[in-house]
């Protein structure tokens, strides 16, 4: 396919996995694939009052939309800016009152019919792909996630009915739906590129040296879990079943479900049930209140079994250090995160944003008991991670660097 827009890239049919995307030149690592605005976005809810609803900028001085009193924006050019789109939540919102609940898919698919309507030119973030050659996926879709669909199309109706005149019809909605969880890039579970956000913009950053020729791939998953799990999520949510080398080699397998050294080694039984458990009481937990008590004794239970390394250790650590963060008790939140930090290096990718994020907290907590040195030593591993993921001019980055500057 010819390329459309984006320098140094090209679409093309990639072999079993249909559209993808290729590198035409060679890319470092940590440098800079492409930038892309977004076509729609929404802030979600639980950012209001901290984020500017146009541009997405975190500062404590904004001011609200005099009509609504929900929508918050830096400054009155902000404002202007998103009226064209927040126009038609402003009236919802007011409409509905305390009763405005509609989901954050739903918002966007809003947004995404207004602005198909105002727009007749291929915009900058189709420069690659317009919206509607985006494949949604209907034929592989079970009845779950068609009742799901199902669900929004009516909420859609329920809270934007009167403010959007001749909505699509149902099939056209139940198309949209699907095609808003579409990436451009394929996946592979050892990703070459990385994507973060700088306000609207998605910038895709280069973590594996890339050649020409090289197809770009980005994860659309959390790759902590082994093989088996990451299919499994894959192949519920994006209707594939990978194949990238990974999936293949299964290279960090043993590592993630490392298991401990006992006299006498548990049965593979034993082991397929501790994995069952595992999930189920990580699913559990979302849904209990004791969720401190109801974590160390989850990780007692999988303890006799499991290595600490192991995965599902790991994600019952992370519960409850954000448990022990919540209560303030920063040196159990500090002791977990100790216990995290080296595995998840071990087990995600290079440049990994998740291990990024662990070393900035286990920092932060380091400097707020008084460890200094402890706690610059793990900025500076977040800031090398970030520079490489976000960029050097990110700034996140200045921000960690101002941090690590403060302790001199």
């Amino acid at each position: 396919m010819k390329n459309e827009g984006i320098e140094g890239t090209e679409r093309f049919l990639s072999p079993d996995k249909g559209r993808g995307l290729r590198a035409l030149r060679e890319f470092a690592v940590g440098e800079l694939v492409f930038a892309c605005p977004a076509y729609s976005y929404v802030l979600t809810v639980n950012e209001r009052g901290a984020h500017c609803e146009h541009c997405f900028t975190r500062r404590e001085d904004l001011f609200k939309c005099g009509k609504c009193k929900q929508a918050y924006y830096c400054n009155v050019d902000c404002q202007r800016g998103d009226w064209p789109m927040h126009k038609l939540e402003c009236v919802a919102m007011c409409t509905h009152g305390e009763n405005w609940c509609p989901s954050e898919t739903v918002r966007l698919v809003s947004r995404i019919i207004m602005k198909q309507r105002a727009t007749t030119e291929r915009t900058p973030s189709e420069r690659l792909l317009l919206l509607k050659e985006f494949e949604s996926h209907l034929d592989k879709m079970d009845s779950e996630k068609d009742e799901m669909n199902q669900a929004d199309i009516a909420a859609l109706h329920y809270f934007y009915s009167k403010h959007i005149s001749d909505l699509p019809d149902d099939q056209e909605l139940t198309e949209l739906f699907a095609q808003v969880n579409v990436a451009l890039m394929n996946h592979s579970c050892s990703p070459n590129v990385i994507v973060t956000y700088k306000g609207t913009v998605a910038e895709v950053r280069a973590v594996q040296e890339i050649n020409p020729g090289d197809e770009i791939f980005n994860s659309y998953i959390d790759l902590l879990y082994p093989t088996e799990d990451r299919k499994e999520r894959l192949l519920d949510s994006y209707f594939f079943v990978c194949q990238c080398t990974e999936c293949t080699i299964k290279s960090k397998d043993k590592a993630k479900m490392e298991i401990r050294k006992l006299s006498s080694p548990p049965e593979q039984e034993e082991i397929k049930s501790m994995v069952h458990y595992a999930k189920n009481v990580i699913e559990e937990f979302r849904k209990a209140n004791e969720l401190l008590e109801m974590c160390e004794l989850s990780l007692e239970k999988m303890g006799a079994i499991f290595a600490d390394t192991n995965v599902y250790m790991l994600h019952m650590m992370y519960q409850a250090m954000g448990v022990c963060l919540y209560m303030q008790d920063w040196d159990g939140a500090m002791s977990y995160g100790e216990k995290i930090v080296y595995p998840y290096s071990v087990h995600y990718p290079p440049y990994s944003l998740n291990v990024a994020s662990m070393y900035l907290k286990l920092g932060r907590l380091y400097l707020g008991l008084e460890k200094k040195t402890q706690g610059v030593k793990a900025l500076k591993k977040a800031l090398a991670i970030m520079e490489i993921a976000h960029g050097k001019d990110h700034h996140y980055v200045a921000e960690v660097k101002r941090e690590i500057e403060e302790q001199k």
